[in-house]
């Protein structure tokens, strides 16, 4: 199974090579899915996070109904502003929905660039085994000459805390961003943060 997974991966490094991101990737692409019919969404949640812990790049695996209520709320929400902490403050990045895809760029690209502003994170979800198996699986690209592995699993974590919070208060803000912006305060996003613990005070391991 696990080779099968590392000739896929192959692959998908070749497209990659051959320019940005890769376009579409379908899990089929990266899990060969008639070995996994057998499986609990356990044993695939194992499988997914053994394969990708080896590579440059984050994974998750996200229980059914936690992303139901964020991809819900991607609906209307499409977009948001998330703080990443560095060395001195924070760098703003713009997340995008696209489907089940969500795209960053850097707010700086976004002012200086508008809509060409090149995606410099993906994070690609997998909801094909949600009814079935009670997981989406979610795997990233990146380009790793704007963005770590580190600094794409923070904005990862993000996503969760943001769309998948059962807290009102923190969700309003998504909201905010989205239907009224002019009342949206970015200095809140980062009091959420640190309030979390995924701001600059554990920033140092993820």
């Amino acid at each position: 199974m696990e080779h099968e997974m590392e000739k896929r991966d192959k692959i998908a490094a070749k497209d990659r090579a051959s320019g940005g991101f890769t376009k579409k990737k379908t899990l089929g692409c990266i899990l060969n899915m008639e070995m996994i019919q057998d499986k609990t969404g356990e044993e695939i949640a194992e499988l997914w996070t053994k394969y990708y812990s080896t590579k440059d790049t984050v994974s998750a695996v996200i229980p059914s109904q936690i992303y139901r209520l964020i991809f819900s709320r991607s609906q209307s929400c499409q977009t948001f502003l998330y703080a990443l902490p560095q060395k001195e403050g924070y760098e703003f990045f713009l997340g995008q929905w696209s489907g089940h895809e969500l795209h960053f760029t850097s707010l700086i690209n976004v002012q200086t660039m508008g809509e060409n502003a090149p995606s410099q994170l993906i994070l690609y979800h997998y909801p094909d085994l949600e009814e079935e198996k009670g997981v989406v699986l979610m795997m990233a690209e990146m380009d790793p000459k704007f963005i770590t592995v580190h600094q794409a699993q923070c904005l990862a974590n993000q996503v969760q805390l943001f769309y998948g919070t059962q807290r009102q208060e923190t969700y309003r803000l998504v909201e905010t961003f989205n239907h009224h912006p002019t009342d949206f305060k970015h200095m809140l996003v980062i009091a959420e943060l640190e309030q979390s613990g995924l701001g600059p005070v554990s920033s140092g391991g993820s």
